[in-house]
């Protein structure tokens, strides 16, 4: 029988991760369960987090928003300050399975699951948003582009959790966007994703802007130089041309049972050209 445990604080927890350092930890368990569904000789303890509520807390701190790891998804979207303030991430999260799935799965599973087409994960990088990890002795922040290493890896170290994600107020009146393409409206993984903060110029162009683009390499995918294209006013087609170019060379796409490679290189170059709009 799977040994499972739910800790009411940090202290509990690292008491329990002594005791069981092959455990596995989770908060929805979205992704996790489904592993362990086809895993069936992996009988190592559990230890869920979603019991913790300094891990699920979320505040303001001047224009710093902290949200802790083990927040669910449903939680963010009816915060009128994330939909508001933080329209992109909302965008993403609300593109995030379906009303079910956002119930269970938390922001800081989706991070640590580390997959290319995570949700969450454009938006953060282009908000510039950092990770706070803690263990049993002490804690360490580290910006999120280095935090995602590849697929499923991450700089968690051995006897660390996520403890939470701190994000910075984008400057007032700034752009934010997120398109994602899937093979459905609904519950679609994506094929390419495109998170998008710029800064408008007084004739409509940007005075700096950052892209990040999801399911087209092992991590987020961010280009300076497409960035740079359109950091010049006015906005102009030949400047969009020249940065959904400069993206296409700048995504590492793979063929995978959604989508081919130069399908979804297409893509990424494609999805600039909505910034027009």
């Amino acid at each position: 029988m799977i040994q499972l445990f739910f800790p009411l604080s940090l202290r509990e927890l690292w008491e329990i991760r002594s005791r069981f350092p092959q455990s596995r930890l989770f908060a929805g368990g979205t992704d996790l369960f489904v592993q362990r569904r086809y895993q069936t000789q992996d009988e190592s303890p559990l230890i869920g987090l979603e019991r913790i509520q300094e891990l699920r807390t979320t505040a303001w701190e001047g224009d710093t928003f902290t949200v802790g790891a083990a927040t669910p998804i449903r939680q963010l979207l009816e915060d009128d300050s994330v939909q508001t303030l933080l329209p992109v991430l909302a965008q993403g999260l609300a593109c995030m399975g379906g009303p079910a799935l956002r119930n269970m799965a938390t922001i800081g599973g989706n991070l640590c699951t580390a997959s290319p087409a995570g949700d969450s994960l454009p938006p953060l990088y282009v908000l510039g948003a950092d990770v706070v990890l803690h263990s049993e002795f002490g804690r360490r922040s580290l910006p999120i582009k280095e935090f995602i290493l590849g697929p499923g890896s991450t700089s968690l170290r051995c006897g660390e959790i996520l403890h939470s994600i701190k994000i910075s107020r984008p400057p007032p009146g700034s752009v934010q966007w997120y398109q994602k393409v899937g093979q459905r409206k609904a519950n679609a993984i994506a094929i390419v994703s495109l998170a998008v903060l710029g800064r408008s110029a007084p004739d409509g162009g940007f005075q700096s802007i950052r892209l990040a683009w999801g399911s087209v390499g092992p991590t987020v995918i961010t280009s300076r130089e497409a960035e740079a294209c359109l950091e010049s006013s006015p906005l102009t087609m030949e400047k969009v041309n020249s940065a959904a170019q400069t993206a296409r060379q700048a995504v590492a796409p793979i063929d995978d049972i959604r989508a081919s490679a130069e399908y979804r290189r297409m893509l990424s170059g494609n999805l600039v050209y909505r910034l027009l709009r």
